[in-house]
C-alpha cells in the first residue's frame, strides 16, 4: 500500500464523469484500519478527484488477487467533516420548525455559502468594484479594499464585500507583493453573486 502514496497516475474508471486519460493526482497517506478474511477497511487521504475505487482495484492488481470497492465513505471535504453530516430528515424536520416560527435548527443545517470557503486565502474588495466580478470580470487592483496574507500566485483565493459576502473564487495572478505591478490580479474562475445586488458604478 505505500507503493501508492505519494504521486501516483491515474487511469479514470471507464464510467467516470471525466475525460478518460491518465492524469497525476497525490495520495497523502493510507491508513489500515482493519483486516476480516478478505476485507480491508482503511483510511485513505487524498487530493480532489482521486478516483478510490480505481485504488481498489489496483491494490488488488498489485496482489495479484483482484479486488473491488465495496463502500465508500468520505469523511472530509474542504472545511467539512462527517461531524456535520444532516440526513433528508433532519432537513425536512428542521423546515418544519422553521414554518412554525422556529428558524435556530434550520441556520445549523443550512450553512451559508461563505462557510464552504473558510479554507481559502481572502480578498475583500470595494462596493464600486462588485458588479463586474459578477459579471465574470477580473479583479483589478485599484478594486481591493484589503486582503488575507500571505497570498500566492496561482493560489484559489474567496472574494468577498466589505460585508463578508461571497462574490466569486478566483486564482491569484501573482503574488501579493508584487500586486501593484500588475493591472488584473485575481483571474475569476467561479461567480456566485448575482449581478444587480450592487451598483454598476460605470452606469
Amino acid at each position: 500500500m505505500k507503493e501508492f502514496e505519494g504521486k501516483i497516475t491515474q487511469l479514470p474508471p471507464i464510467r467516470s464523469a471525466v475525460k478518460r486519460q491518465n492524469r497525476e493526482r497525490e495520495v497523502y497517506y493510507i491508513d489500515v484500519i482493519s483486516i476480516d478474511d478478505q476485507d480491508v477497511l482503511m483510511r485513505i487521504g487524498c487530493q480532489a478527484g482521486t478516483y478510490i475505487r480505481k485504488i481498489c482495484s489496483d491494490f488488488g492488481e498489485k496482489l495479484g488477487t483482484g479486488a473491488h470497492m465495496q463502500q465508500l465513505v468520505r469523511t472530509k471535504a474542504g472545511p467539512f467533516n462527517d461531524k456535520e453530516w444532516h440526513s433528508l430528515t433532519d432537513l425536512k424536520d428542521a423546515y418544519q420548525l422553521y414554518k412554525e416560527g422556529n428558524e435556530k435548527e434550520l441556520k445549523r443545517v443550512i450553512k451559508p455559502v461563505e462557510y464552504a470557503i473558510r479554507h481559502l486565502g481572502r480578498v475583500w474588495i470595494a462596493d464600486s468594484a462588485v458588479d463586474s466580478l459578477c459579471h465574470g470580470a477580473d479583479l483589478k487592483y485599484p478594486g481591493i479594499a484589503k486582503i488575507e496574507l500571505p497570498l500566492h500566485k496561482d493560489e484559489t483565493v474567496a472574494i468577498l464585500t466589505l460585508k463578508n459576502e461571497l462574490v466569486c473564487v478566483g486564482n491569484m495572478v501573482v503574488d501579493a507583493d508584487k500586486m501593484k505591478e500588475r493591472d488584473n490580479v485575481v483571474r475569476t474562475t467561479k461567480v456566485f453573486m448575482d449581478p444587480g445586488i450592487y451598483p454598476n458604478m460605470k452606469k
